[in-house]
């Protein structure tokens, strides 16, 4: 039977609960146990797959095909652990199921109030595979105080109720503010937050405290006489110069051996730091550098691309060298020359995204990755930009387009190399879609097989001939176009099972151009780059050192 640890945050959001999160649960395995880690969210979206990325940062998809939060993958990347749709769930998603329940009749007929049928339905939740592992961690989003989080801190309080004493434990992230004027680090806000959360029921075990300087001990012992803590209990998390230091610091300050300690493990099992002492030896001590342009349309937003970003560092691991990432707005080559932009790098990356905007700018990056002999990665519509450059440039159909962009203006104006996908094979059964179904939940999403053809660069890669990688896409490159292309150079060098559908493409005779359909961003991790970021990252420092 799992024990659960419950991380709440308070004072202000953003403060880095998801990461506290995936780094106990990277000191919890180094000491041998098993975890699984969660995310209740209190938004009234089903998932995030509808909400924009400026709204809500990148979309993680899973192997099972679920859109979550973006700190699924910090879970996934520090612990290894495949997420799956049973470990992120929204406030939309409980009160849909609640009120599918209540139209079926399965109340009998009772009033559906959020005490006790939204709660139940959200320990209903948190039970799920359970008896699986050693340590389930439950990250409760927003902060203490909102409206609408409040089921979800009732329910957690009933759930620590309902277990057998020492099952469950609350750790409450907060911020110490520095007060430049004063020179003091302030502990009151800390303390009104976690009144706040003793007010609804929920004593904190372990405080964890943001803050950019080093907590003296006198306000740690002030913090542990006020908020109800052991002294050992209050952890300090400041500010780090990688994400990937964050499982050693908090190691550093006693998070791991404080969770033992509340849970009474003892004696605990000591921890094997190893991997992230060689994260952290990679990450700290390059041997070289690389510069590598990101040609999106959401780059005011960073988080839009989290994944992407964390694999081109893994993949700098990998090869011992720092990369240097620069966001380059799509929409400027819409209106100038990209070649003064982009000379300066050595590789060029362009993702994914949605509708038009920004999409001719991508298509000219493309043609100058190609034309200048630059290393480029196009990722789902990099990919079907790519395809769209070399058809308009090399195959000579001059007014190559994708229907999505044809569908967002409401009138035909290309020939479509990129179609709407309307139906694909998932497992044993046949997907079928239309052009007008509801946005949410309907594209191609999560794992599926693709077979590499022999010899090419993506199987040299990948070491195998055959893969599997997750998808969120309902556009795709037209499979009649193959000839045409082939015949130009660009190589359809990865295919569905089935050979309907391409899945990687590749310029023959190019050092290293490759688009792929699908997003292997989001199955790197620091201790196990993506074989696609590490060779992308090593042509890179090729080019450097040809530059």
């Amino acid at each position: 039977m799992a024990r659960f640890v419950f991380i709440t945050g308070g004072v202000v959001s953003s403060l880095g609960k998801g990461l506290a999160s995936a780094a106990l649960g990277a000191l919890l395995q180094a000491r041998g146990f098993t975890v699984r880690l969660r995310k209740l969210d209190p938004y009234l979206n089903v998932d995030p797959g509808t909400m924009s990325p400026f709204e809500h940062g990148e979309v993680f998809v899973t192997d099972d095909g679920a859109e979550t939060d973006l700190d699924l993958g910090h879970y996934e990347r520090f612990t290894g652990v495949a997420a799956r749709k049973s470990d992120s769930v929204s406030s939309g998603r409980i009160y849909s199921n609640v009120l599918e329940k209540e139209r079926r009749g399965d109340y009998l007929g009772k009033t559906i109030q959020v005490i006790p049928h939204v709660t139940n339905e959200i320990k209903d939740f948190i039970r799920i595979g359970e008896d699986e592992v050693d340590f389930m961690l439950c990250e409760i989003g927003g902060t203490v105080g909102d409206i609408e989080g409040l089921p979800f801190f009732e329910a957690i309080r009933q759930f620590g109720q309902e277990k057998p004493r020492g099952q469950c434990i609350f750790m409450h992230l907060t911020l110490l503010p520095w007060i430049a004027a004063s020179g003091e680090l302030k502990t009151k806000p800390t303390q009104h937050s976690v009144k706040e959360l003793r007010s609804i029921g929920i004593a904190p075990d372990i405080l964890v405290c943001r803050s950019e300087r080093p907590i003296p001990q006198k306000e740690r012992e002030k913090l542990a006489l006020f908020c109800n803590v052991r002294p050992d209990a209050v952890i300090a998390a400041m500010d780090l110069k990688s994400i990937y230091e964050a499982p050693l610091a908090y190691h550093r300050e006693g998070l791991d051996q404080a969770v033992l300690d509340a849970f009474q493990i003892s004696p605990a099992p000591k921890p094997d730091l190893s991997r992230w002492e060689d994260v952290a030896d990679r990450t700290f001590n390059p041997e070289g550098d690389v510069k590598i342009a990101i040609v999106g349309k959401y780059t005011q937003l960073e988080d839009a691309y989290k994944s992407i970003a964390e694999a081109l560092t893994h993949g700098g691991m990998a090869n011992r060298v720092k990369v240097h990432v620069e966001w380059v707005d799509a929409e400027l080559f819409e209106r100038e020359d990209p070649a003064p932009h982009l000379e300066g790098f050595h590789a060029i990356l362009v993702p994914g995204g949605f509708g038009e905007r920004g999409t001719e700018g991508k298509i000219k990056a493309a043609q100058f990755a190609r034309e200048r002999r630059i290393p480029y990665l196009g990722i789902c519509l990099g990919m079907q930009m790519a395809v769209i450059e070399a058809a308009r440039n090399v195959a000579g159909v001059a007014t190559a387009g994708s229907e999505e962009f044809d569908h967002e203006a409401g009138k035909k104006r290309f020939e479509p190399v990129v179609y709407h996908l309307k139906e694909w094979v998932q497992g044993n059964h046949k997907v079928e879609r239309r052009v007008g179904d509801d946005k949410g939940g309907t594209m191609r999403l999560g794992a599926y097989d693709a077979v590499l053809a022999e010899g090419s660069k993506v199987a040299e890669i990948y070491g195998s001939t055959t893969i599997d990688e997750r998808h969120r896409h309902r556009y795709e490159v037209d499979i009649k176009y193959r000839e045409k292309l082939e015949e130009a150079g660009l190589r359809f060098s990865g295919m569905s099972p089935d050979g309907r559908l391409p899945e990687i493409v590749e310029w023959s005779g190019h050092p290293w151009f490759i688009g792929v359909q699908f997003h292997p961003e989001l199955k790197s991790k620091p201790f196990a780059p993506h074989p696609l970021f590490r060779d992308f990252v090593r042509a890179a420092v090729e080019t450097s050192r040809l530059v």
